[in-house]
C-alpha cells in the first residue's frame, strides 16, 4: 500500500523535470531579452525563477532524495568536533616545518646530483 502511495506521489516526475527545464530556459532567455533592463531586476527575476524551479524539483523523487541528503549532511556537520585555534595553529606550523625540511633535502639532492652530472660530463 505504501509503495502505491509513493508511486502516486512521484508519478509525474518527468513532467516536473520538463517544467524545471522550461523555467531555466525562460530565465536564460529572459535575461538575454531584457539585457537593457537594470541588473537588479534581472537578478531578482532569476532568483524568483530559480526558487520556483527548485521547489518543483524537490517535489520529484530524485529531488526529494537530494534534499534529504542535504539535510543529513547538515546534521553530520553539526556533529563534527572542529579543532581549536591552538590545534589548527600547531598543525599548520608542523606542516610548514615539514615542507621546509623536505624542500631543503630536495634542494641538497638536486645540487649534489648537478655537481656529479657536471663532473661526469666535464
Amino acid at each position: 500500500m505504501s509503495a502505491n502511495a509513493a508511486d502516486n506521489k512521484y508519478r509525474l516526475d518527468s513532467l516536473k523535470w520538463l517544467l524545471v527545464a522550461v523555467l531555466v530556459g525562460v530565465g536564460i532567455a529572459g535575461n538575454i531579452y531584457f539585457d537593457d533592463q537594470s541588473l537588479l531586476y534581472r537578478i531578482v527575476g532569476l532568483i524568483a525563477l530559480g526558487g520556483i524551479a527548485a521547489f518543483i524539483a524537490v517535489q520529484t523523487e530524485k529531488g526529494a532524495a537530494f534534499w534529504q541528503l542535504v539535510k543529513d549532511a547538515r546534521v553530520e556537520i553539526r556533529r563534527v568536533v572542529w579543532p581549536s585555534r591552538q590545534e589548527s595553529t600547531q598543525t599548520t606550523l608542523i606542516v610548514v616545518a615539514f615542507v621546509i625540511v623536505t624542500a631543503l633535502i630536495l634542494w641538497g639532492l638536486d645540487t649534489l646530483l648537478g655537481w656529479i652530472a657536471s663532473y661526469i660530463i666535464g
